[in-house]
């Protein structure tokens, strides 16, 4: 953050800032987006970068192993914009209407956020996390193996 303000402040002043510090975590993830993994010509893959593989999942890959890591990209992909959705609705203020639990604690009690994991009876977090991992291993996947494409999870449904 410093670093941000001191060259916001050369901007005004005329000087240049110093040239940037090349770190080994910086060497290391450019190197690693050049190594040639047989993927560089995917759906995804764009210039400047090309096919962006900072962690080298994809040396030595094969299309089983590219395919799956597509596939779990998507679905968390997926999960993450349904769950800022989720915040961005319960922030706004809109709840369930009635009571969480049988103690009569009220949807509108819950907090917004991460505040709402300790807020919310245990048994309901644990409740959630069971629906969660049905989802994961029974729903959320192809099914009828009729897929038209990687993350379709229609399984005939649309």
């Amino acid at each position: 953050m410093l670093a941000q303000i001191v060259t916001s402040a050369l901007a005004f002043n005329g000087m240049r800032p110093a040239a940037p510090v090349r770190s080994a975590v910086n060497m290391a993830a450019k190197k690693a987006v050049a190594v040639s993994s047989g993927f560089e010509d995917a759906l995804g893959a764009q210039a400047p970068l090309g096919l962006f593989d900072p962690l080298g999942l994809l040396t030595d890959a094969d299309e089983e192993k590219f395919d799956r890591l597509r596939f779990v990209e998507l679905k968390h992909g997926r999960i993450c914009m349904l769950a800022v959705l989720g915040h961005i609705v319960t922030t706004a203020g809109i709840r369930l209407p009635g009571n969480i639990d049988y103690s009569g604690t009220t949807f509108a009690s819950i907090p917004s956020g991460l505040n709402a994991l300790t807020a919310i009876p245990q048994a309901g977090l644990w409740q959630m996390i069971l629906f969660v991992g049905i989802l994961e291993t029974s729903v959320m996947k192809d099914i009828t193996g009729d897929a038209e494409f990687v993350g379709d999870f229609r399984n005939n449904y649309i």
